[in-house]
C-alpha cells in the first residue's frame, strides 16, 4: 500500500504551550490541549470539564451546569491560539513579546445542550476569513460527538505593549 505524499502531519499543543500563547491562567484558561491543527486554518481544542471548577459552586450546586458564556470563552481562547500559534511558527519562534490575542465578536451564537461535570468538551474551530490582523471562526463545541453550542468568533492579534 502507498503512502499519500501529500498527506501532512496535523500539530498538536499541550498546556505549557498554549500558556505561552496566551495570556489567560487558572481559573480563567479554559482549554486543556489543543490537536489537529492546520496552521491558523482550524484546530480542536479539548476541555476536560470536572466538578472541581470554581463556577460549579454557585452554577448551580444542586445541578451543576457549566456556564454558556465559559463555552464561548473556551471556543475564542481555541480560536486565538491558534493565531498565536501560527504566528509563532511564520516567526520561527524568535519574537520575544508575541503579539496578544483579543477576543473580539460573537455572531449567531447558539446553545443546544448542557455540559455537565464529567463530559470533555470538543471545540472545532474553522477559520473562515482572515484580513490583516483579524481572524473570523466558525466554532463548534461537542459533548460526545453532540453539538453543545455554536458560533461565529472574531480575534484580532495586537502587539504586546
Amino acid at each position: 500500500m502507498s503512502e499519500d505524499n501529500n498527506s501532512q502531519s496535523l500539530d498538536s499543543i499541550d498546556i505549557m504551550q498554549i500558556m505561552s500563547l496566551l495570556p489567560h491562567r487558572y481559573p480563567f484558561l479554559l482549554v486543556d490541549k489543543i490537536i489537529d491543527i492546520d496552521g491558523d486554518k482550524s484546530a480542536t481544542g479539548i476541555k476536560n470539564v470536572t466538578i472541581n471548577e470554581p463556577f460549579f459552586q454557585g452554577h448551580f450546586p444542586n445541578h451543576p451546569v457549566m456556564p454558556g458564556v465559559l463555552i464561548v470563552e473556551a471556543m475564542a481562547q481555541v480560536s486565538g491560539a491558534i493565531c498565536a500559534h501560527a504566528q509563532s511558527v511564520a516567526d520561527g519562534g524568535t519574537k520575544d513579546t508575541p503579539d496578544v490575542v483579543y477576543f473580539m465578536s460573537i455572531d449567531k451564537c447558539k446553545f443546544r445542550k448542557p455540559v455537565r461535570p464529567g463530559d470533555v468538551l470538543h471545540i472545532h474551530v474553522t477559520q473562515t476569513r482572515q484580513r490583516g490582523n483579524i481572524w473570523k471562526f466558525e466554532c463548534k463545541a461537542k459533548v460526545d460527538g453532540a453539538v453543545v453550542c455554536q458560533a461565529e468568533i472574531g480575534a484580532m492579534m495586537a502587539p504586546d505593549v
